[in-house]
C-alpha cells in the first residue's frame, strides 16, 4: 500500500472533458464515438454515472499518430 508521500511524487495524468477533446482533435462527437467503438480512439474514464473524460496523454498520442501516418505516406509518394 502506498504512503500519501508516495502519491505526493507520483505524477497526475490530466484529464479533458468531451468538449475539449473534440476541440482539440476537430472531431465531431459522432465521429469521436465511432471511432472508440472500431477501437481507433482512446476510451474515456468514467468518472461517475453520468461523468466521463479522456486521459490528454492519450488524445496527443492519438495525434501524434495521425501525424506520424501523414507523414509516412507523405514521404511514399515523394
Amino acid at each position: 500500500m502506498q504512503t500519501y508521500s508516495e502519491y505526493e511524487t507520483a505524477p497526475t495524468p490530466a484529464l479533458l472533458r468531451k468538449y475539449d477533446v473534440l476541440r482539440i482533435t476537430g472531431l465531431t462527437d459522432t465521429a469521436m464515438y465511432r471511432q472508440i467503438q472500431m477501437g481507433t480512439f482512446p476510451r474515456p474514464l468514467k468518472l461517475s454515472a453520468r461523468s466521463s473524460a479522456w486521459v490528454e496523454a492519450e488524445v496527443f498520442a492519438w495525434i501524434e499518430q495521425r501525424i506520424a501516418e501523414r507523414d509516412k505516406t507523405k514521404t511514399r509518394t515523394a
